[in-house]
């Protein structure tokens, strides 16, 4: 028997009684202030956190903030607007009137309240739904909420259980955003062919290291245009002239920039459908084969993905570029690890035009130089950067994987730790 089932028993064997969150704690009111004024007082030394919805937060120093309503004890912030969240925090900090938090009980503890409403958070979401384009939930959604109130003792036992769960999915997204630094300082180096600039004199052994890898394959490299190594550059198709997107009999993908993560396509429940009608057409225009390379040409700029498998069940949108290349000439996902390396995006970005909605002409696409060394070097290069790229990446077998399998085992566990029998 582990220590909180031992608390359980001896504490609570016939249940825990459930009070109101408005019976229990005190509502803390926030401060009148404007997005205006939020980025007058903006100082990242400030020593108050200022919260607003839909998570901004910027840090501010008291006296730029002279009658702000100042929190200095551990509270759950209620993000009542926008993006609906509960936040727990234990330093100085206020926000926008909008917003509500808690503090101060006998009964339940502070951070055992935030645990209880983010295992709620989804019920508080479903409560702002159709209420305009800005969800927002009413006051009464959290002060009628319900929650369970077991011994002090038994709530401690249960937030340290879950603290740990928390600090080890931070130590393995940490260790994540490291690995992805890493990974991009590699590929860097892999696809940069120019010279650099050693003029700062930090780390001399490890650039001249840099500059003689760069200077070994820099002999064998030919820079070509993107159109000499390509069979063709197409687009996806705009559904306005040519289909209707979401009609009953459809069943297949429209694939957009939301669905190409990480170098993958990664289709969702919120994915627009289109039938094989609408998709036949897409494909006349788009021609989707395996090896080709998917690249954002408009909007979200240089997403990129390789296809691995046989499109037969989803199709691109207009401003999603297939890159059909030469594979005599370059290799699949070596072209696409380079149009993901600093020194390509630098290069194309250039080549934006647009108003509000950014693009790169295709006409332009097909004129940027690209460095192509032989194809056994992009295989080794490719090699090379696929093992960090799975670590990185991989929603199956690298960190995210693990992290998400993280995530759910916490979520089950704070489901079933914040779960009990209520009293009679």
């Amino acid at each position: 028997m582990s220590k909180l089932e031992r608390l359980i028993s001896d504490l609570c064997p016939d249940g825990v009684e459930y009070k109101k969150v408005k019976d229990i704690f005190t509502r803390i009111k926030g401060t009148p202030i404007t997005a205006g004024k939020m980025k007058e007082i903006e100082n990242p030394d400030g020593e108050i956190r200022v919260f607003a919805g839909g998570k901004t937060v910027i840090n501010a120093c008291e006296s730029d903030i002279p009658n702000a309503n100042i929190t200095r004890v551990p509270a759950v912030l209620v993000q009542s607007r926008g993006v609906i969240d509960v936040v727990y925090y234990d330093k100085p900090f206020t926000f926008k009137n909008e917003m509500w938090a808690y503090t101060s009980s006998n009964l339940v503890s502070v951070k055992f309240l935030y645990y209880v409403l983010k295992n709620n958070i989804n019920k508080f979401r479903e409560a702002a739904s159709g209420m305009g384009s800005l969800p927002q939930i009413s006051l009464p959604v959290t002060e009628e909420f319900k929650i369970p109130v077991p011994p002090i003792e038994v709530q401690a036992e249960i937030v340290k259980i879950l603290d740990n769960f928390t600090e080890l999915t931070a130590e393995l997204t940490a260790e994540l955003t490291a690995r992805q630094k890493q990974y991009e300082y590699y590929r860097d180096l892999l696809l940069t062919f120019s010279d650099v600039d050693n003029s700062q004199n930090v780390h001399v052994e490890r650039e001249r290291e840099r500059e003689r890898e760069r200077e070994r394959r820099s002999r064998a490299v030919r820079w070509l245009t993107l159109n000499d190594v390509i069979l063709s550059l197409n687009t996806g198709l705009n559904p306005r002239q040519f289909f209707r997107l979401n009609t009953d009999d459809a069943e297949n993908y429209y694939i957009t920039i939301r669905e190409i993560h990480g170098g993958r396509i990664v289709p969702s429940e919120k994915t627009d459908r289109i039938n094989d009608e609408a998709l036949c057409l897409c494909n006349n225009r788009s021609n989707l084969e395996v090896g080709d390379v998917l690249f954002s040409g408009t909007g979200t700029i240089g997403e990129t993905a390789v296809i691995t498998e046989e499109p037969s069940n989803w199709n691109i949108k207009e401003g999603v570029y297939t890159i059909k290349p030469d594979q005599t000439r370059i290799v699949p996902q070596f072209l696409r690890y380079l149009l993901t390396s600093e020194q390509m995006k630098t290069a194309y970005m250039k080549k934006v035009a647009g108003g509000t909605v950014k693009s790169i002409p295709m006409a332009e696409m097909r004129k940027l130089l690209i460095p192509v060394p032989s194809i056994d070097e992009q295989k080794r290069i490719v090699l090379l950067l696929s093992r960090f790229d799975t670590l990185c990446n991989d929603l199956k077998e690298g960190l995210p994987a693990e992290i998400e399998a993280r995530q759910r085992q916490y979520e089950y566990y704070r489901d079933r730790l914040l779960t009990f029998k209520e009293a009679v």
